[in-house]
């Protein structure tokens, strides 16, 4: 079965980016449509997929829970090779679906077939369970990558994360109070989900650029 794919942004982009969506929400829902949103406007092409769980649920009302990440990663590839993008390509997703891309981005690097990661809420681990790290894989990871996190995010906040010792080819935008959607508390940041999102995308555009 060929993919089915959700696309936003400007069909002659110099970069496309291919996004998965997270565990428990579907790839357009309001915090990935905002993000692709705000990406398409800083002139990027969104390519969004669900996975076969996720695309059930909407497709024969299914509630399958998610299976473990790593079963996904067949899926992530097949959805990268029914896309056929031309130019340089992007991987990525919101958390689960990041984490995902996380998995499968040094292989696809090496084939020459993506330029880069980019990881929206990484969860590095389960919220209240920061033993719990998912971070084994990221650190011999090779593949350019971007990791947008709020600094409050329970899967991983600005307090935790630099202490795990991750390599610096991982580069990091920390959005002041985000939370895992990126989305601030304007009375205690004085920043509003929309600024968040501005910058997320401006800093995609110029980190993409950069891309060998």
């Amino acid at each position: 079965m060929s993919t089915a794919f959700l696309f936003t942004g400007p069909d002659d982009a110099a970069v496309t980016l291919l996004l998965a969506h997270g565990s428990g929400a579907p790839m357009d829902s309001p915090a990935m449509n905002a993000a692709a949103d705000a990406l398409a406007a800083e002139g990027l092409r969104v390519a969004r997929f669900e996975f076969s769980y996720m695309a059930a649920r909407r497709t024969e009302g299914s509630r399958r829970p998610p299976p473990r990440a790593e079963t996904l990663n067949p899926e992530f590839r097949a959805a990268l090779a029914d896309l056929a993008a031309t130019g340089p390509l992007v991987i990525g997703g919101k958390s689960m679906g990041g984490r995902v891309a996380s998995m499968v981005a040094d292989g696809l690097l090496a084939e020459g077939r993506i330029a880069g990661l980019l990881c929206l809420g990484y969860p590095f681990h389960p919220p209240e369970k920061p033993a719990q790290l998912r971070t084994a894989h990221l650190m011999a990871l090779a593949t350019p990558t971007l990791i947008c996190q709020g600094t409050r995010d329970p899967f991983g906040t600005k307090d935790e994360v630099p202490g795990y010792g991750l390599p610096e080819r991982i580069r990091f935008l920390w959005l002041e109070d985000g939370d895992h959607d990126l989305k601030p508390r304007k009375s205690v940041s004085g920043f509003t989900v929309a600024d968040h999102l501005a910058t997320m995308a401006s800093t995609v555009k110029a980190w993409a650029a950069g891309l060998g």
